[in-house]
């Protein structure tokens, strides 16, 4: 599976961004789709994650803040950025996990990431 990231871009405090992800093929089950993002000199953190069931996680940092949803039938996931800081500021990659049965993760796929700028 090949995950191409769009959307990011250099944007002013308070704005709005909205990131992409397609697969290169439709996903099957079961899989969780996540973004995750890594600042200049930081470890790679996890912001947010939806199963293919529709439940999502958040970042404590992006709760309230940032919308993940994804369109199966697409093998798409986004990511609704909004009130945006300087310290979202990362590369953000776009990641798809397949999980067996059992909840083990046997497959993993990255992006190669897009950069998101934040400054005044």
């Amino acid at each position: 599976v090949q995950l191409v990231e769009s959307g990011g871009g250099v944007v002013q405090p308070g704005d709005s961004l909205r990131l992409s992800c397609a697969a290169s093929e439709r996903l099957f089950s079961i899989n969780t789709m996540y973004w995750y993002r890594q600042a200049p000199g930081k470890q790679r953190e996890l912001v947010a994650e939806i199963t293919d069931g529709g439940s999502t996680y958040y970042a404590e940092s992006v709760k309230g803040r940032f919308t993940i949803s994804r369109d199966n039938a697409e093998a798409t996931v986004h990511l609704q950025m909004n009130s945006l800081k300087p310290e979202d500021t990362a590369v953000y990659y776009c990641n798809v996990k397949y999980y067996t049965e059992y909840d083990v993760p046997f497959a993993d796929y990255w992006g190669q990431g897009i950069q998101v700028t934040v400054s005044s």
